[in-house]
């Protein structure tokens, strides 16, 4: 993903410095990068990082670095924020990402396992007994966050049960069982894990994805959603470059749409009726900009 997002300065020209600019207003004095009630969050953090890294702008390593050591092995920590513990650690030049307690984040993300084969982002209230049913986002946080930690996943085939068991009726993926209706995001992030294990993906996948594509540009959450919206857009369009699938017939009114959320403060409201902006979904259109510009 982030190969891909260092290619959006191609279509940012100029604009690329004011991206960075507005990505380092984000910053706060204590390193890390701010939610949208202006406090630091790991959440946020990752994507302020990888925001300048895709610039290739100046980034204040040991600034984060600080930021990050409090935190330890990730114990006061649910299950998203230790994968951006591992996000924001992996992301440091070797000298300081060697200080990040790898095993102990690790052992962590491993309580999430569960039952059948893939992660929960929620825990048993038994520390002996684990949840029965995982969700895709769990199995890609849990997927990405041993890469960033580079350490081997235990049994990393067994997740193959979970995410087939989260097919979707309409032949997309849901973070839930027996649904009638898939999702988008769930669904870029089945193919992507299906691609890293090694495993073929349904052609259907990717029809259903395209079909989310609305005929004047952006990508809906699920196929009745009433508008597009940038997450939606940006997992999809590298679910299906990753798939090889041709982009050039939806290129130009994803162009079109991504415009539409572009602000001249350096950065891209989430949807059309997001007011808000911060270093998500200014990643998130950088990640889309880089796949329309291939």
């Amino acid at each position: 993903m982030l190969q891909v997002a260092r290619l959006s300065p191609k279509l940012l020209g100029e604009a690329a410095d004011l991206v960075a600019d507005f990505l380092r207003g984000q910053q706060n004095d204590d390193g890390g990068f701010k939610d949208r009630a202006g406090v630091s969050d790991l959440y946020y953090t990752v994507f302020g990082i990888e925001g300048l890294i895709a610039l290739r702008a100046d980034i204040p390593h040991a600034k984060i670095a600080a930021y990050l050591r409090p935190f330890g092995d990730g114990e006061s920590l649910d299950f998203v924020h230790l994968g951006c513990l591992a996000r924001c650690w992996a992301n440091l030049p070797a000298i300081l990402r060697d200080e990040a307690p790898r095993l102990g984040i690790a052992a962590r993300i491993e309580r999430h396992r569960s039952q059948d084969g893939g992660y929960a982002p929620s825990q048993s209230n038994h520390p002996k007994m684990k949840e029965f049913h995982g969700t895709l986002y769990g199995c890609f946080l849990a997927a990405a966050s041993y890469q960033d930690l580079n350490l081997d996943r235990p049994r990393p085939l067994d997740m193959l049960d979970c995410i087939q068991r989260l097919r979707a009726a309409d032949g997309g993926y849901s973070n839930q069982e027996d649904v009638p209706v898939g999702l988008t995001p769930a669904t870029a992030a089945a193919a992507t894990l299906l691609r890293h294990l090694g495993q073929p993906i349904d052609p259907e996948v990717g029809r259903w994805l395209l079909n989310c594509c609305r005929p004047d540009g952006g990508f809906l959450a699920l196929p009745e959603a009433p508008i597009p919206d940038l997450l939606s857009t940006a997992t999809a369009l590298h679910a299906l470059a990753g798939m090889q699938v041709d982009l050039s017939a939806i290129q130009e009114p994803c162009l079109d749409y991504i415009d539409t959320l572009w602000t001249n403060l350096g950065s891209f409201h989430g949807n059309w009726t997001d007011d808000m902006l911060d270093t998500e979904y200014t990643y998130y259109g950088l990640l889309a900009l880089g796949h329309l510009s291939l």
